[in-house]
């Protein structure tokens, strides 16, 4: 086959297409990103159970810790005179000596030897005492006194200390021992790495983010954005500010398939939101990524899937949903000393975050209740009308070629006739099987350009493997390869695109596939992830017209870019079982010759090969540096990146 590649420009490829999106499902934020190594650390955490139009919470406020040794420490939880209003739960102590309390922290502790780690706790007390902080193994019980911390006040007072590791401890207990009999109150019990990026985020989880350069990223969800029920939506004035006075609140993906079966509760009926990682973290972490923030709001629907909840627009409490919006921008971009940036700068960024983008609602669709057009004209003439410059992001539903799409798109295309400012991009979500991603790298050829599209979340579920580890493997993610050729293509009317879900902690996960793998210890990416990494390093700045003659009915696909900096980026996805032999003719105006350097980056493996704690590499990009040949070899399930310098 002969891949022809013209001098012509194709179309623009926008320099934010690439990104990320992240929601708190499978453990992503506590327990994954936010480096938080403790459970319910202010004692406040729900056990929610329940289904459709009928879920109920139990506080369960000492979930996570126990007393040790049992019959030697009473444990309770009280609320008198309580270090805040918001979160006015504590733990009340009383110990014997050598006894105390501990915290389970997920399958256990992971402390490294060498490491350093920072402990913070609230406490008051009539005596004076000191506590032994420690790691307790879970099978032979033998204690590791990590350091030591005197209470000495009968008032609330933060303690904190940090300590060093020594050798590397798993699986333990974290664990306060009284030194003397004593009784204590204790509350926001917190224990960080020192090496938390941005004192934040896990360090190996950030980094793996920050090595994808997403252009933006999508938050806080998802569904988390609706909840099950409006009472457990993200409030995002809910997590700025003191920790401590952050209100905890349980996940939607706490009730994830439960049924009568289960008896309409799950392992993660704990699956608690303790907001440590809010909004101004979410802004921190783009800042960090280099990403435009690209924050989602509600605009008064629970979600449509569990509930049939919504808030009237003639409801005046239907108002504070659009005034959240318009605070939002406030807090991101106004001035420190704007009611809302006046919090941005206490907290410690005084400086506007430069926010551009706004989700309006999740993937909400239109129906004879639901009136999601009208909701969505509110905020954009709300929005629009104080702040003309923010890009406001709409919806097409959860689905594609079904009613409710077709309904979104004729109603966008019609408002947008007579206002350019209407929407910035329609968000679309599907999550289909491999063959159709290969079915459809022309899905976007015929879209009309007037209206464009945010590809906000997708993936390739393989519906014959069960595992869920075992779900991101390179049949799924060659076939995103392919799909992301089409994609570039026509970038004159997909403007963004986001993989979905971001991260799953193993054991803990409610959806898969996902980018990202961890467990207490180490992650991993996917092949998925490299795929999009590829895909965020090497796109140039416009796409380059060419054809390859029979390369689809080959089960071949392509995409050429390029950029100002005289690059040139050939990509080719081979998905047969076939290698297949490309002969590149590239126009002469180009000037390429046989002394060119160039950069191949390549993936190949089975189609059921995956990457794992043990072989976290198994399927990963190979780069080789060579000088320019005509001739190119596609070896079967493999793609292939060609950066050459022209």
């Amino acid at each position: 086959m002969e891949l022809k590649i013209t001098h012509n420009k194709g179309v623009t490829i926008q320099d934010d297409l690439i990104g990320i999106f992240f929601e708190d499902i499978n453990y992503g934020a506590d327990g994954g990103l936010y480096a938080e190594m403790l459970e319910n650390r202010s004692f406040e955490f729900l056990d929610a159970r329940g289904d459709k139009d009928a879920y109920h919470q139990i506080f369960d406020g000492l979930y996570g810790w126990s007393a040790y040794p049992k019959e030697q420490a009473e444990l309770q939880i009280q609320k008198i005179n309580p270090l805040n209003n918001v979160n006015p739960h504590y733990m009340h102590v009383q110990a014997h000596v050598g006894s105390g309390f501990m915290n389970q922290a997920y399958e256990g502790i992971f402390l490294e030897e060498g490491h350093s780690y920072r402990l913070s706790f609230y406490a008051r007390s009539e005596q004076n005492f000191k506590v032994q902080v420690a790691a307790l193994e879970r099978v032979t019980g033998k204690k590791h006194i990590l350091t030591n911390v005197l209470i000495s006040n009968n008032d609330w007072h933060k303690y904190t200390v940090s300590f060093t590791v020594n050798e590397t401890i798993r699986y333990a207990l974290f664990a306060i021992l009284f030194e003397e009999q004593a009784e204590a109150d204790f509350d926001c019990i917190s224990l960080f790495p020192e090496d938390a990026v941005c004192g934040l985020f896990r360090k190996d989880l950030a980094e793996k983010l920050k090595d994808m350069h997403p252009k933006f990223m999508r938050f806080p969800g998802g569904c988390v954005v609706e909840g099950n029920e409006l009472t457990n939506r993200y409030q995002w004035k809910l997590s700025v500010g003191d920790i401590t006075q952050r209100k905890a609140n349980w996940n939607r993906w706490a009730v994830h398939e439960n049924c009568e079966e289960n008896h309409f509760t799950s392992k993660f009926s704990h699956y608690n939101q303790t907001l440590g990682l809010g909004y101004y973290e979410y802004f921190v972490l783009c800042e960090y990524l280099g990403a435009k923030p690209l924050p989602v709001a509600n605009v008064g629907l629970a979600c449509q899937y569990q509930s049939t909840q919504l808030v009237e627009r003639k409801d005046p409490a239907y108002q504070e949903f659009i005034q959240d919006v318009l605070d939002l921008i406030e807090f991101a971009n106004g001035a420190s000393d704007s009611e809302w940036g006046r919090i941005r700068a206490q907290m410690g960024h005084p400086e506007p975050f430069g926010l551009e983008y706004v989700g309006i609602g999740n993937e909400q669709w239109q129906t004879e209740r639901v009136d999601f057009f009208e909701r969505y004209d509110d905020f954009e003439k709300a929005i629009h009308a104080k702040y003309p410059e923010i890009e406001l992001i709409s919806s097409a539903g959860p689905t594609v070629h079904t009613p409710t799409y077709e309904a979104a798109w004729e109603n966008y295309h019609a408002k947008a006739k007579n206002n350019s400012n209407y929407t910035y991009a329609v968000d679309e979500h599907y999550y289909m099987e491999p063959e159709w991603f290969l079915a459809n790298t022309h899905f976007y050829d015929d879209y009309s350009r007037d209206v464009k599209v945010f590809s906000g979340e997708y993936a390739a579920h393989d519906k014959e493997v069960q595992e869920s580890t075992k779900r991101n493997n390179w049949r799924c993610a060659l076939s995103e390869a392919a799909f992301l050729t089409g994609v570039e293509r026509n970038a004159d009317v997909v403007y963004l695109a986001s993989y979905a879900p971001l991260f799953a902690r193993i054991g803990y996960e409610q959806w898969a596939p996902d980018l990202i793998w961890f467990d207490d210890r180490t992650s991993y990416a996917t092949p998925n992830y490299y795929v999009q990494q590829l895909y965020s390093d090497y796109t140039g700045k416009y796409t380059i017209n060419s054809d390859l003659p029979g390369g689809e009915e080959s089960s071949v696909y392509h995409i050429v870019s390029a950029d100002e900096q005289g690059h040139l980026y050939v990509k080719l996805v081979n998905a047969s079982d076939k290698e297949q032999n490309i002969v590149l003719h590239i126009d002469d105006t180009w000037n390429v010759n046989q002394n060119m350097p160039v950069k191949q980056i390549r993936m190949q493996a089975q189609p059921l090969d995956v990457n794992s704690i043990e072989e976290p590499d198994k399927v990963s990009p190979k780069v080789t540096r060579v000088n320019y040949q005509s001739e190119l070899n596609l070896p079967a399930y493999s793609f292939t990146v060609l950066e050459i310098a022209v």
